[in-house]
């Protein structure tokens, strides 16, 4: 992973297709071709449309893109690394400017990424890091601490449990993400810190699988986690969308969620806000979509040839039930 001790982070507010690989999705009527017009060309691979914070984050960083008068080149990977390695390949033919891409997956970037170094086209990576045997292969990181946001989830649930008066042992459904991909790696270790470090005697995840960061697989998954363990009286989930999924499933079983099962989720996207001032959720961590402003300065910056952060960090916050009514009229995803 990400050795981030040693790099320096800068705290910021919390605020696209031709030529495309031949099995990633298009959207041609976000992007501009290249003509000699002297902007700056911009190759992004997005990892799919799998949920509310991936859709906030396409449209920040189209918007962005737009707004910085760049000529975007934008693809949606539909979450297979082989349909982002083909895209990232494909701007590498055109020879854009830059590339940036919110990995799938962590591992398996090393060869297109020595391609593109070698035709000295920067990397810049948004959202998710990679694991690579050489960082110099990409300039920077956009994103969160997901690490970070993992153990806020976990200080956060002391708070849900005090306030809802818990007695007893914590049984913990854990809601992970896509597997291999750097938020479910980094936020189940985050949380676990926690458990390890204070509530080793009485916390305890029972039950822990994939939901692939969707609706749908919230629900699924949710709905054995119930079969296997009706016991379970906390789900940690690593996104908003799985949780609201999950939501349905422990209703349909005739539990209240927010009551008999208490939820801890993490993005903060609309659905959430919604699902939290309604009392089924009663916290959620924080994970800022709107990443599109801060990386186009980062990808002019580059394209310039001045020196960037190793990691720039979006700052975030956490909400519990009694935010979420105040908090909801000014969330804008």
């Amino acid at each position: 992973m990400l050795n981030r001790r040693n790099f320096l982070t800068a705290a910021v507010g919390v605020a696209a297709a031709t030529g495309l690989a031949a099995c990633a999705k298009k959207d041609d009527g976000d992007s501009t071709s290249s003509g000699g017009d002297g902007k700056i060309v911009l190759g992004f691979s997005q990892v799919g449309s799998e949920s509310g914070w991936r859709s906030a984050n396409t449209d920040s960083v189209k918007a962005a893109a737009k707004e910085a008068g760049y000529n975007l080149k934008f693809s949606d990977a539909q979450q297979k690394q082989e349909n982002q390695i083909s895209a990232i390949r494909s701007y590498i033919t055109q020879g854009v400017d830059v590339i940036a891409f919110s990995p799938v997956v962590v591992t398996g970037w090393d060869a297109v990424l020595k391609e593109a170094k070698a035709k000295k086209i920067p990397v810049v990576l948004t959202d998710r890091s990679v694991e690579t045997s050489d960082e110099s292969l990409y300039v920077t990181l956009v994103g969160s601490d997901f690490t970070a946001e993992g153990r806020r989830a976990g200080k956060i649930l002391e708070k849900v449990l005090e306030k809802a008066g818990h007695k007893g042992p914590v049984k913990i459904a854990q809601l992970e993400g896509t597997t291999g991909a750097a938020p479910a790696i980094e936020r189940a270790k985050g949380f676990k810190e926690v458990m390890d470090a204070d509530h080793a005697s009485d916390w305890k995840i029972v039950v822990s699988q994939t939901g692939d960061f969707t609706r749908a697989g919230g629900k699924q998954v949710m709905a054995a986690f119930l079969q296997s363990n009706p016991d379970v009286n906390v789900l940690f989930a690593h996104n908003d969308d799985m949780a609201i999924g999950a939501i349905q499933s422990i209703e349909a079983a005739g539990k209240k969620p927010g009551k008999d099962i208490l939820i801890v989720s993490i993005d903060g996207v609309k659905d959430g806000f919604i699902a939290m001032s309604e009392g089924k959720i009663n916290a959620i961590v924080e994970c800022n979509p709107l990443l599109g402003p801060q990386l186009m300065e980062v990808v002019k910056k580059v394209k310039d040839g001045e020196t960037v952060e190793r990691w720039i960090k979006t700052k975030e916050g956490d909400f519990m039930q009694d935010q979420a009514k105040a908090a909801l009229p000014t969330r804008k995803y």
